[in-house]
């Protein structure tokens, strides 16, 4: 058998930068334990598998570890994918996934996509996660996923988290750490070793949380934000109740082929 792949640097204009996901278009889907397989041996924090439809695209994201139910680089990188080489007359695409439709848009340079808001709730600052941390945050907040709350940008540049202690931690899939920044809106960084993920460089699903949090602390619903990660990555994003528009660029880095 012979799978088609692309590896696309998304939320960046260039390579070597943004958050690199690998996109396999299947015939039809493989079993689970080989889409795991593949998606550990390329060894990416995301690899987006994509089986065509009728009028949609069927959508599943791994991680080299774990299925996850939502992942916004990997989706963008699926959608440059389907929209520059595989369908370029569409203007849209909609995937089906296990976080119901997503459509992503054409939006002159930029590729747009509708994604589920997931507003936090505060919960308490736990000696445990300021540990693993290395630094307390001033606030903490739960949804799928942690968000950590510093003063300022510089501090969640600062943060070297103590891996094995994140990992141990009974809370959320990952932890968010974030900041009003200097240049643009907000700043963060996401670390999900539970996915088997140390540091996350661009995470679209992070931000379905930190959009509604930022929205409403700035009072204001279009944001630019900036995941500070060593790669770093841009993304406008924009409030709309129960959903966010998570938008940014992409850059193709290669194509080829896997051999099973």
């Amino acid at each position: 058998m012979t799978i088609p792949i692309y590896q696309v640097d998304a939320f960046t204009m260039g390579s070597f930068s943004g958050n690199p996901a690998a996109v396999c278009p299947l015939n039809a889907w493989l079993d689970d334990d080989t889409m795991q397989d593949i998606a550990a041996e390329n060894n990416l924090s995301e690899t987006a598998f994509i089986v065509a439809g009728e009028g949609s695209y069927g959508l599943r994201w791994f991680t080299p570890a774990i299925e996850v139910d939502l992942c916004g680089h990997a989706t963008l990188a699926a959608a440059y994918v389907v929209l520059n080489h595989l369908q370029p007359e569409l203007d849209s695409v909609s995937f089906e996934t296990q976080s119901g439709e997503l459509v992503v848009t054409r939006d002159g340079d930029r590729l747009s996509m509708d994604f589920p808001a997931r507003a936090p709730t505060p919960v308490a600052v736990s000696e445990a996660l300021s540990d693993a941390l290395g630094e307390a945050p001033a606030e903490v907040y739960a949804s799928r996923d942690i968000l950590a709350v510093y003063e300022d940008e510089a501090g969640v540049r600062r943060l070297s988290p103590d891996q094995a202690k994140l990992l141990a931690l009974d809370e959320g899939l990952g932890v968010i750490v974030t900041a009003k920044g200097d240049a643009v809106d907000f700043v963060s960084r996401f670390f999900a070793p539970k996915a088997g993920v140390a540091e996350d460089p661009v995470t679209g699903s992070a931000h379905c949380t930190l959009v509604p949090f930022w929205a409403e602390r700035l009072g204001r619903s279009q944001l630019v934000a900036h995941q500070v990660s060593s790669r770093g990555g841009e993304l406008h994003c924009e409030h709309r109740g129960a959903r966010v528009i998570i938008s940014g660029q992409c850059t193709l880095f290669l194509t080829g082929s896997i051999h099973l």
